[in-house]
Protein backbone atom coordinates (compact mmCIF):
# COMPACT_ATOMS: atom_id res chain seq x y z
CA UNK A 1 0.00 0.00 0.00
CA UNK A 2 1.30 3.67 -0.99
CA UNK A 3 0.16 6.77 1.41
CA UNK A 4 -2.20 7.50 -1.39
CA UNK A 5 -3.97 4.54 -0.49
CA UNK A 6 -6.27 3.84 2.89
CA UNK A 7 -5.02 0.54 4.60
CA UNK A 8 -7.63 -1.42 6.58
CA UNK A 9 -6.61 -2.59 9.82
CA UNK A 10 -9.51 -4.52 11.40
CA UNK A 11 -10.21 -5.30 15.14
CA UNK A 12 -12.97 -7.39 14.99
CA UNK A 13 -11.22 -10.47 16.67
CA UNK A 14 -9.67 -8.10 19.37
CA UNK A 15 -11.27 -4.80 20.26
CA UNK A 16 -14.75 -5.88 18.58
CA UNK A 17 -14.00 -9.65 21.22
CA UNK A 18 -14.29 -7.32 24.30
CA UNK A 19 -18.22 -6.24 23.79
CA UNK A 20 -19.56 -7.66 26.75
CA UNK A 21 -20.68 -11.05 25.35
CA UNK A 22 -19.08 -10.80 22.72
CA UNK A 23 -16.13 -13.68 23.20
CA UNK A 24 -15.39 -15.70 20.89
CA UNK A 25 -13.97 -19.22 20.41
CA UNK A 26 -10.39 -20.12 18.74
CA UNK A 27 -12.76 -21.65 15.57
CA UNK A 28 -14.76 -18.84 15.44
CA UNK A 29 -12.12 -16.66 15.31
CA UNK A 30 -10.63 -18.80 12.37
CA UNK A 31 -13.79 -18.47 10.19
CA UNK A 32 -13.46 -14.61 10.73
CA UNK A 33 -10.11 -14.35 10.10
CA UNK A 34 -10.19 -16.13 6.91
CA UNK A 35 -13.56 -14.01 5.68
CA UNK A 36 -11.69 -10.85 6.44
CA UNK A 37 -8.08 -12.35 4.00
CA UNK A 38 -10.99 -13.02 1.33
CA UNK A 39 -12.34 -9.52 1.67
CA UNK A 40 -8.67 -8.22 1.45
CA UNK A 41 -8.53 -6.80 4.88
CA UNK A 42 -4.99 -5.35 4.96
CA UNK A 43 -4.18 -5.99 8.33
CA UNK A 44 -5.78 -7.97 11.10
CA UNK A 45 -5.68 -7.78 14.67
CA UNK A 46 -6.25 -11.24 15.90
CA UNK A 47 -5.98 -10.82 19.71
CA UNK A 48 -4.20 -9.54 22.72
CA UNK A 49 -1.64 -12.57 23.02
CA UNK A 50 -1.00 -11.93 26.39
CA UNK A 51 -4.70 -11.80 27.86
CA UNK A 52 -5.02 -15.18 28.45
CA UNK A 53 -4.47 -18.85 27.18
CA UNK A 54 -7.53 -19.04 24.86
CA UNK A 55 -6.05 -15.56 22.92
CA UNK A 56 -2.71 -16.64 22.21
CA UNK A 57 -4.03 -19.92 20.48
CA UNK A 58 -6.47 -17.74 18.82
CA UNK A 59 -3.89 -15.25 17.79
CA UNK A 60 -1.38 -18.28 16.90
CA UNK A 61 -3.82 -19.86 14.92
CA UNK A 62 -4.79 -17.18 12.60
CA UNK A 63 -1.11 -16.42 12.21
CA UNK A 64 -0.51 -19.78 11.08
CA UNK A 65 -3.44 -19.70 8.59
CA UNK A 66 -3.47 -15.97 7.07
CA UNK A 67 -0.92 -16.16 4.36
CA UNK A 68 -2.47 -12.30 2.20
CA UNK A 69 -3.18 -10.45 5.41
CA UNK A 70 -1.01 -8.94 8.11
CA UNK A 71 -1.54 -10.62 11.61
CA UNK A 72 -1.13 -8.30 14.19
CA UNK A 73 -1.41 -8.65 18.13
CA UNK A 74 -1.72 -6.28 20.57
CA UNK A 75 0.81 -5.58 23.38
CA UNK A 76 0.93 -3.02 26.71
CA UNK A 77 4.24 -1.30 26.41
CA UNK A 78 5.37 -3.59 28.47
CA UNK A 79 8.19 -6.52 27.89
CA UNK A 80 6.59 -9.71 28.48
CA UNK A 81 3.75 -8.52 26.51
CA UNK A 82 5.68 -8.22 23.79
CA UNK A 83 7.34 -11.78 23.65
CA UNK A 84 4.70 -12.87 24.04
CA UNK A 85 2.76 -11.40 20.80
CA UNK A 86 5.94 -12.21 19.02
CA UNK A 87 5.20 -15.76 20.01
CA UNK A 88 2.04 -15.95 19.15
CA UNK A 89 3.45 -14.43 15.50
CA UNK A 90 6.32 -16.19 14.91
CA UNK A 91 4.89 -18.51 11.83
CA UNK A 92 2.76 -15.64 10.38
CA UNK A 93 3.57 -15.05 6.53
CA UNK A 94 3.20 -10.65 7.67
CA UNK A 95 3.27 -10.11 11.09
CA UNK A 96 2.85 -6.89 12.95
CA UNK A 97 3.13 -6.02 16.88
CA UNK A 98 1.08 -3.08 18.13
CA UNK A 99 2.14 -1.98 21.53
CA UNK A 100 0.35 1.14 23.39
CA UNK A 101 0.78 3.15 26.19
CA UNK A 102 -1.49 6.10 27.91
CA UNK A 103 -0.65 9.68 27.31
CA UNK A 104 -3.28 11.80 28.18
CA UNK A 105 -2.95 13.37 31.76
CA UNK A 106 -5.99 11.74 33.30
CA UNK A 107 -4.74 8.40 32.07
CA UNK A 108 -1.23 8.82 33.07
CA UNK A 109 -1.66 10.47 36.49
CA UNK A 110 -4.36 7.95 37.78
CA UNK A 111 -3.82 4.96 35.91
CA UNK A 112 -0.36 4.73 35.12
CA UNK A 113 0.74 6.69 37.95
CA UNK A 114 3.41 7.67 35.94
CA UNK A 115 5.48 11.06 34.85
CA UNK A 116 5.43 12.22 31.33
CA UNK A 117 9.46 11.74 31.08
CA UNK A 118 8.69 7.80 32.23
CA UNK A 119 6.25 7.00 29.68
CA UNK A 120 8.28 8.57 26.73
CA UNK A 121 11.14 6.32 28.03
CA UNK A 122 8.62 3.10 28.61
CA UNK A 123 7.11 3.87 24.68
CA UNK A 124 10.82 4.22 23.02
CA UNK A 125 12.03 0.48 24.87
CA UNK A 126 8.71 -1.30 24.03
CA UNK A 127 9.17 0.45 20.35
CA UNK A 128 12.67 -1.27 20.03
CA UNK A 129 12.01 -4.32 22.28
CA UNK A 130 9.14 -5.16 19.34
CA UNK A 131 11.66 -3.96 16.63
CA UNK A 132 13.54 -7.08 17.67
CA UNK A 133 10.90 -9.36 16.24
CA UNK A 134 9.52 -7.82 12.97
CA UNK A 135 10.10 -4.58 11.45
CA UNK A 136 6.40 -4.08 11.38
CA UNK A 137 5.50 -2.13 14.54
CA UNK A 138 2.77 0.09 15.48
CA UNK A 139 2.46 2.11 18.57
CA UNK A 140 -0.74 3.99 19.55
CA UNK A 141 -1.29 6.68 21.71
CA UNK A 142 -3.65 5.05 23.77
CA UNK A 143 -6.48 8.30 25.08
CA UNK A 144 -4.76 10.30 22.43
CA UNK A 145 -8.40 12.16 22.07
CA UNK A 146 -8.10 13.75 25.44
CA UNK A 147 -3.92 14.18 25.11
CA UNK A 148 -1.50 17.57 24.98
CA UNK A 149 -0.66 18.00 21.80
CA UNK A 150 2.79 19.33 22.43
CA UNK A 151 2.98 15.86 24.48
CA UNK A 152 1.76 14.20 21.85
CA UNK A 153 3.83 15.77 19.15
CA UNK A 154 6.82 14.64 21.66
CA UNK A 155 6.13 11.06 22.26
CA UNK A 156 5.40 10.23 18.41
CA UNK A 157 8.80 11.66 16.92
CA UNK A 158 10.73 9.23 19.64
CA UNK A 159 7.99 6.15 18.69
CA UNK A 160 9.04 6.83 14.96
CA UNK A 161 12.86 7.36 15.83
CA UNK A 162 12.85 4.32 17.63
CA UNK A 163 11.35 2.21 14.58
CA UNK A 164 7.63 2.37 14.90
CA UNK A 165 5.96 2.30 10.93
CA UNK A 166 2.83 3.72 11.89
CA UNK A 167 1.60 5.64 14.63
CA UNK A 168 -2.28 5.07 15.59
CA UNK A 169 -3.97 8.13 17.11
CA UNK A 170 -7.12 6.46 19.36
CA UNK A 171 -10.05 8.55 20.20
CA UNK A 172 -10.09 5.88 23.09
CA UNK A 173 -13.30 7.07 24.90
CA UNK A 174 -15.34 8.72 22.32
CA UNK A 175 -14.65 11.96 22.92
CA UNK A 176 -13.33 13.84 19.82
CA UNK A 177 -15.86 16.11 17.07
CA UNK A 178 -14.93 15.76 13.66
CA UNK A 179 -13.28 18.80 12.79
CA UNK A 180 -11.26 19.11 15.87
CA UNK A 181 -10.16 15.36 15.42
CA UNK A 182 -8.97 16.11 12.14
CA UNK A 183 -7.50 19.27 13.08
CA UNK A 184 -5.32 17.36 15.51
CA UNK A 185 -4.42 14.55 13.08
CA UNK A 186 -3.66 17.50 10.56
CA UNK A 187 -1.66 19.32 13.32
CA UNK A 188 0.53 16.14 14.26
CA UNK A 189 1.62 15.17 10.55
CA UNK A 190 2.95 18.72 10.26
CA UNK A 191 4.78 19.52 13.21
CA UNK A 192 6.31 16.10 13.83
CA UNK A 193 9.50 16.36 11.80
CA UNK A 194 9.60 12.77 11.18
CA UNK A 195 6.25 11.76 10.37
CA UNK A 196 6.95 11.52 6.69
CA UNK A 197 8.85 8.18 8.07
CA UNK A 198 5.93 6.71 9.30
CA UNK A 199 1.80 5.74 8.30
CA UNK A 200 -0.76 8.03 10.60
CA UNK A 201 -3.69 5.60 11.55
CA UNK A 202 -7.02 6.41 13.53
CA UNK A 203 -8.73 4.47 16.27
CA UNK A 204 -12.44 5.71 16.93
CA UNK A 205 -14.88 4.51 19.37
CA UNK A 206 -18.37 5.59 18.98
CA UNK A 207 -19.51 6.60 22.48
CA UNK A 208 -21.07 9.94 21.09
CA UNK A 209 -21.77 8.20 17.67
CA UNK A 210 -19.27 10.17 15.74
CA UNK A 211 -17.07 7.31 15.22
CA UNK A 212 -16.84 6.63 11.64
CA UNK A 213 -17.41 10.45 11.14
CA UNK A 214 -14.43 11.02 13.21
CA UNK A 215 -12.41 8.45 11.28
CA UNK A 216 -13.06 10.35 7.78
CA UNK A 217 -12.19 13.41 9.19
CA UNK A 218 -8.51 12.03 10.41
CA UNK A 219 -8.65 10.87 6.38
CA UNK A 220 -8.98 13.98 4.95
CA UNK A 221 -6.58 15.61 7.27
CA UNK A 222 -3.82 13.20 6.00
CA UNK A 223 -4.22 9.49 8.24
CA UNK A 224 -3.62 6.26 5.92
CA UNK A 225 -4.90 3.75 8.20
CA UNK A 226 -8.34 3.22 9.93
CA UNK A 227 -8.94 0.82 12.74
CA UNK A 228 -12.36 -0.48 12.18
CA UNK A 229 -14.61 -3.77 13.20
CA UNK A 230 -17.18 -5.78 11.09
CA UNK A 231 -20.70 -4.04 12.01
CA UNK A 232 -19.20 -1.32 14.19
CA UNK A 233 -18.50 -3.83 17.19
CA UNK A 234 -16.34 -2.78 20.39
CA UNK A 235 -16.55 -1.95 23.48
CA UNK A 236 -19.03 0.06 25.13
CA UNK A 237 -20.79 1.83 22.01
CA UNK A 238 -18.60 0.53 19.23
CA UNK A 239 -16.02 1.37 16.91
CA UNK A 240 -16.19 2.00 13.35
CA UNK A 241 -17.67 0.28 10.83
CA UNK A 242 -15.38 -0.99 8.48
CA UNK A 243 -18.24 -1.04 6.59
CA UNK A 244 -19.10 2.17 6.78
CA UNK A 245 -15.48 3.43 6.46
CA UNK A 246 -14.92 1.57 2.87
CA UNK A 247 -18.13 2.52 1.18
CA UNK A 248 -17.93 6.02 2.00
CA UNK A 249 -14.41 6.48 0.59
CA UNK A 250 -15.48 4.42 -2.55
CA UNK A 251 -18.74 6.20 -3.00
CA UNK A 252 -16.69 9.71 -2.20
CA UNK A 253 -13.95 9.15 -4.20
CA UNK A 254 -14.19 12.97 -5.55
CA UNK A 255 -13.60 13.58 -1.74
CA UNK A 256 -11.26 11.36 -0.67
CA UNK A 257 -9.43 11.30 -3.74
CA UNK A 258 -7.94 7.83 -2.52
CA UNK A 259 -9.46 4.01 -2.03
CA UNK A 260 -8.87 0.79 -0.58
CA UNK A 261 -8.05 -2.53 -1.20
CA UNK A 262 -11.25 -3.73 0.19
CA UNK A 263 -12.86 -5.98 -2.20
CA UNK A 264 -16.74 -4.93 -1.13
CA UNK A 265 -18.80 -8.33 -1.91
CA UNK A 266 -17.69 -10.00 0.79
CA UNK A 267 -19.04 -7.02 3.52
CA UNK A 268 -22.18 -8.55 3.88
CA UNK A 269 -20.94 -12.19 4.18
CA UNK A 270 -18.66 -11.08 6.93
CA UNK A 271 -21.26 -8.84 8.32
CA UNK A 272 -23.94 -11.94 8.95
CA UNK A 273 -20.97 -14.08 10.09
CA UNK A 274 -20.04 -11.90 12.58
CA UNK A 275 -23.02 -11.33 13.79
CA UNK A 276 -23.83 -15.01 13.60
CA UNK A 277 -21.13 -15.78 15.94
CA UNK A 278 -21.61 -13.16 18.58
CA UNK A 279 -24.98 -13.10 18.81
CA UNK A 280 -25.26 -9.46 17.96
CA UNK A 281 -28.00 -8.97 15.67
CA UNK A 282 -27.80 -5.84 13.18
CA UNK A 283 -30.56 -3.40 13.33
CA UNK A 284 -32.54 -3.32 9.82
CA UNK A 285 -31.71 -0.06 9.20
CA UNK A 286 -27.90 0.02 9.80
CA UNK A 287 -25.85 1.73 7.00
CA UNK A 288 -24.57 -1.08 4.15
CA UNK A 289 -25.41 -3.91 5.76
CA UNK A 290 -28.87 -3.59 6.94
CA UNK A 291 -31.35 -5.52 5.88
CA UNK A 292 -33.66 -1.72 4.94
CA UNK A 293 -29.98 -0.68 3.40
CA UNK A 294 -31.28 -0.44 -0.21
CA UNK A 295 -35.32 -0.97 0.77
CA UNK A 296 -37.74 1.15 -0.57
CA UNK A 297 -41.62 1.71 0.56
CA UNK A 298 -42.50 5.29 -0.65
CA UNK A 299 -44.10 5.48 -3.77
CA UNK A 300 -41.79 8.36 -4.96
CA UNK A 301 -38.76 6.17 -3.83
CA UNK A 302 -39.94 2.92 -5.75
CA UNK A 303 -40.79 5.07 -8.95
CA UNK A 304 -37.47 6.86 -9.56
CA UNK A 305 -35.36 3.67 -8.46
CA UNK A 306 -37.52 2.11 -10.88
CA UNK A 307 -36.74 4.51 -13.66
CA UNK A 308 -33.10 5.31 -12.53
CA UNK A 309 -31.75 3.65 -9.98
CA UNK A 310 -29.52 6.31 -9.17
CA UNK A 311 -32.55 8.96 -8.20
CA UNK A 312 -32.01 7.15 -4.61
CA UNK A 313 -29.13 5.18 -4.42
CA UNK A 314 -25.85 5.71 -4.15
CA UNK A 315 -24.77 2.27 -4.09
CA UNK A 316 -24.97 -1.06 -6.00
CA UNK A 317 -26.49 -3.71 -3.51
CA UNK A 318 -24.72 -6.26 -5.74
CA UNK A 319 -21.36 -4.61 -4.83
CA UNK A 320 -21.61 -5.40 -1.08
CA UNK A 321 -22.18 -8.62 -1.36
CA UNK A 322 -26.58 -8.33 -0.72
CA UNK A 323 -26.84 -10.63 -4.24
CA UNK A 324 -25.82 -13.56 -2.02
CA UNK A 325 -29.04 -13.42 -0.17
CA UNK A 326 -30.66 -15.80 -3.12
CA UNK A 327 -31.49 -19.52 -2.88
CA UNK A 328 -28.43 -21.82 -2.67
CA UNK A 329 -29.15 -25.11 -1.78
CA UNK A 330 -32.51 -27.50 -0.96
CA UNK A 331 -33.28 -30.97 0.31
CA UNK A 332 -31.91 -32.66 -2.96
CA UNK A 333 -28.70 -30.40 -2.48
CA UNK A 334 -25.82 -33.47 -2.17
CA UNK A 335 -22.90 -33.55 0.53
CA UNK A 336 -20.25 -31.76 -1.97
CA UNK A 337 -22.41 -29.29 -2.85
CA UNK A 338 -23.20 -28.34 0.56
CA UNK A 339 -19.67 -28.67 1.80
CA UNK A 340 -18.33 -26.33 -1.31
CA UNK A 341 -21.21 -23.44 -0.43
CA UNK A 342 -19.75 -23.58 3.43
CA UNK A 343 -16.19 -22.95 2.07
CA UNK A 344 -17.59 -20.46 -0.23
CA UNK A 345 -18.73 -18.88 3.11
CA UNK A 346 -15.48 -19.41 4.81
CA UNK A 347 -16.42 -22.22 7.17
CA UNK A 348 -13.63 -25.25 6.93
CA UNK A 349 -14.31 -28.86 9.19
CA UNK A 350 -11.49 -29.61 11.16
CA UNK A 351 -12.50 -33.72 10.75
CA UNK A 352 -14.42 -35.58 8.47
CA UNK A 353 -17.00 -36.34 11.32
CA UNK A 354 -18.28 -32.59 12.30
CA UNK A 355 -19.06 -32.39 8.12
CA UNK A 356 -20.99 -35.48 7.89
CA UNK A 357 -22.91 -33.99 11.34
CA UNK A 358 -23.90 -30.50 10.15
CA UNK A 359 -24.44 -32.43 7.03
CA UNK A 360 -27.02 -34.29 8.54
CA UNK A 361 -28.30 -31.64 10.07
CA UNK A 362 -28.76 -29.63 7.05
CA UNK A 363 -30.71 -32.50 5.79
CA UNK A 364 -33.10 -32.81 8.80
CA UNK A 365 -33.48 -29.03 8.04
CA UNK A 366 -34.17 -29.22 4.56
CA UNK A 367 -37.41 -31.57 5.56
CA UNK A 368 -39.01 -28.57 7.65
CA UNK A 369 -38.45 -25.61 5.37
CA UNK A 370 -38.55 -25.57 1.82
CA UNK A 371 -35.88 -22.88 0.78
CA UNK A 372 -32.05 -22.70 2.34
CA UNK A 373 -30.45 -19.42 2.55
CA UNK A 374 -26.80 -18.30 3.28
CA UNK A 375 -28.08 -17.15 6.65
CA UNK A 376 -29.53 -20.62 7.82
CA UNK A 377 -25.94 -22.01 6.87
CA UNK A 378 -24.51 -19.40 9.01
CA UNK A 379 -26.42 -20.13 12.01
CA UNK A 380 -26.68 -24.24 11.40
CA UNK A 381 -22.81 -24.59 11.45
CA UNK A 382 -22.55 -22.20 14.38
CA UNK A 383 -25.34 -24.57 16.04
CA UNK A 384 -23.69 -27.71 14.68
CA UNK A 385 -19.66 -25.85 16.02
CA UNK A 386 -21.34 -25.05 19.78
CA UNK A 387 -22.69 -28.77 20.58
CA UNK A 388 -19.21 -30.15 20.37
CA UNK A 389 -17.50 -27.00 22.51
CA UNK A 390 -17.43 -27.69 26.11
CA UNK A 391 -20.39 -30.09 25.92
CA UNK A 392 -21.32 -30.59 29.71
CA UNK A 393 -24.84 -29.77 29.16
CA UNK A 394 -26.71 -31.08 25.88
CA UNK A 395 -30.33 -31.33 24.82
CA UNK A 396 -31.65 -34.91 24.88
CA UNK A 397 -35.53 -34.02 24.60
CA UNK A 398 -38.11 -31.62 25.41
CA UNK A 399 -41.96 -31.37 25.80
CA UNK A 400 -43.74 -28.04 25.88
CA UNK A 401 -47.90 -27.93 27.06
CA UNK A 402 -49.05 -24.11 26.22
CA UNK A 403 -52.69 -23.74 26.40
CA UNK A 404 -54.93 -20.43 26.37
CA UNK A 405 -56.10 -20.02 30.42
CA UNK A 406 -53.93 -22.57 31.41
CA UNK A 407 -50.12 -22.03 32.66
CA UNK A 408 -47.42 -23.26 30.67
CA UNK A 409 -45.62 -26.26 31.59
CA UNK A 410 -42.31 -27.72 30.25
CA UNK A 411 -40.40 -31.15 30.90
CA UNK A 412 -36.61 -31.09 29.49
CA UNK A 413 -34.59 -33.80 29.54
CA UNK A 414 -30.75 -32.90 29.39
CA UNK A 415 -27.48 -35.05 29.68
CA UNK A 416 -24.98 -33.67 31.94
CA UNK A 417 -21.44 -35.42 31.19
CA UNK A 418 -23.89 -38.05 29.55
CA UNK A 419 -26.12 -38.84 32.49
CA UNK A 420 -29.51 -37.45 31.60
CA UNK A 421 -31.86 -35.98 34.00
CA UNK A 422 -35.57 -34.74 33.55
CA UNK A 423 -37.65 -32.14 35.30
CA UNK A 424 -40.51 -30.02 34.57
CA UNK A 425 -41.78 -26.55 35.55
CA UNK A 426 -44.65 -23.91 35.12
CA UNK A 427 -43.88 -20.45 33.79
CA UNK A 428 -45.31 -17.28 32.47
CA UNK A 429 -44.35 -18.67 28.90
CA UNK A 430 -43.05 -22.03 27.11
CA UNK A 431 -39.85 -20.13 27.30
CA UNK A 432 -39.83 -18.93 31.03
CA UNK A 433 -41.00 -22.64 31.88
CA UNK A 434 -38.26 -24.18 29.79
CA UNK A 435 -35.39 -22.03 31.47
CA UNK A 436 -36.71 -23.06 34.90
CA UNK A 437 -36.50 -26.73 34.18
CA UNK A 438 -32.94 -26.57 33.09
CA UNK A 439 -32.80 -24.08 36.18
CA UNK A 440 -34.08 -26.82 38.40
CA UNK A 441 -31.32 -29.49 36.75
CA UNK A 442 -28.75 -27.59 36.86
CA UNK A 443 -28.16 -25.26 39.68
CA UNK A 444 -25.96 -22.83 37.89
CA UNK A 445 -26.33 -19.63 39.44
CA UNK A 446 -26.07 -17.79 36.12
CA UNK A 447 -28.33 -14.16 35.90
CA UNK A 448 -30.73 -13.91 32.55
CA UNK A 449 -29.51 -10.63 31.47
CA UNK A 450 -30.61 -10.85 27.69
CA UNK A 451 -33.58 -13.01 25.60
CA UNK A 452 -33.36 -12.21 22.30
CA UNK A 453 -34.64 -13.98 18.85
CA UNK A 454 -34.22 -13.23 15.45
CA UNK A 455 -35.66 -14.46 12.13
CA UNK A 456 -32.62 -15.56 10.00
CA UNK A 457 -34.71 -15.28 6.99
CA UNK A 458 -38.65 -14.76 6.24
CA UNK A 459 -41.14 -16.79 5.79
CA UNK A 460 -43.27 -18.85 8.97
CA UNK A 461 -40.82 -21.60 8.11
CA UNK A 462 -37.91 -19.42 9.01
CA UNK A 463 -35.94 -20.88 11.95
CA UNK A 464 -35.69 -18.30 14.77
CA UNK A 465 -32.17 -17.75 16.43
CA UNK A 466 -32.10 -16.85 19.53
CA UNK A 467 -29.86 -15.19 22.00
CA UNK A 468 -28.96 -15.22 25.82
CA UNK A 469 -26.70 -13.57 27.39
CA UNK A 470 -25.66 -14.71 30.89
CA UNK A 471 -23.86 -13.33 33.95
CA UNK A 472 -22.03 -15.01 36.97
CA UNK A 473 -20.00 -13.94 38.93
CA UNK A 474 -18.74 -10.74 36.92
CA UNK A 475 -18.53 -13.05 33.51
CA UNK A 476 -20.95 -12.69 31.28
CA UNK A 477 -21.52 -14.90 27.53
CA UNK A 478 -23.54 -15.30 25.02
CA UNK A 479 -25.19 -18.90 23.81
CA UNK A 480 -27.00 -19.34 20.72
CA UNK A 481 -29.26 -21.41 19.15
CA UNK A 482 -31.40 -21.94 16.05
CA UNK A 483 -34.52 -24.43 14.89
CA UNK A 484 -37.27 -23.57 13.28
CA UNK A 485 -39.25 -23.87 16.58
CA UNK A 486 -38.71 -21.03 18.98
CA UNK A 487 -38.61 -23.16 22.34
CA UNK A 488 -36.38 -25.95 21.11
CA UNK A 489 -34.03 -22.60 19.92
CA UNK A 490 -34.09 -20.77 22.92
CA UNK A 491 -33.02 -24.25 25.02
CA UNK A 492 -30.17 -24.82 22.94
CA UNK A 493 -29.17 -20.95 23.38
CA UNK A 494 -29.60 -21.28 27.02
CA UNK A 495 -27.45 -24.79 27.40
CA UNK A 496 -25.24 -23.21 25.33
CA UNK A 497 -24.52 -20.24 27.10
CA UNK A 498 -24.49 -22.41 30.33
CA UNK A 499 -21.67 -24.71 28.61
CA UNK A 500 -20.30 -21.56 27.76
CA UNK A 501 -19.92 -20.06 31.27
CA UNK A 502 -18.54 -23.59 32.53
CA UNK A 503 -15.29 -22.64 30.91
CA UNK A 504 -12.85 -21.92 33.40
CA UNK A 505 -10.42 -20.89 30.81
CA UNK A 506 -12.26 -17.25 30.90
CA UNK A 507 -10.54 -14.53 28.44
CA UNK A 508 -9.47 -11.35 31.27
CA UNK A 509 -8.03 -8.21 29.35
CA UNK A 510 -5.35 -6.41 30.97
CA UNK A 511 -6.71 -2.98 32.16
CA UNK A 512 -5.97 -0.45 29.29
CA UNK A 513 -6.74 -3.04 26.56
CA UNK A 514 -9.36 -0.33 25.11
CA UNK A 515 -6.75 1.40 22.64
Amino acid sequence: MTKDALIIFDTTLRDGEQSPGASMTKSEKLRIARALEKMKVDVIEAGFAIASQGDFEAVKAIADTITDSTVCSLARALDKDIERAAEALQNANSARIHTFIATSPIHMKYKLQMSPDLVVEQAVRAVKKARNYTDNVEFSCEDAGRSEIDFLCRIIEAAIDAGAGTINIPDTVGYAIPQQFGETMKTLIERIPNSDKAVFSVHCHNDLGLAVANSLSAVLAGARQVECTINGLGERAGNASLEEIVMAVRTRQDIFGIDTGIDTTGIVPASKLVSTVTGFPVQPNKAIVGANAFAHESGIHQDGVLKHRETYEIMRAQDVGWHTNSLVLGKHSGRNAFKTRLLDLGYRFETETLLNEAFARFKDLADKKHEIFDEDLHALVSDSVSSHLNEKYRLVCMSVTSETGMTPKAKVTIAIDGVEHTAESEGGGPVDATFKAIDSIVESGAVLQLYSVNAITSGTDSQGEVTVRLERGGRIVNGLGADTDIVIASAKAYLNGLNAIQDQGARQHPQGADV
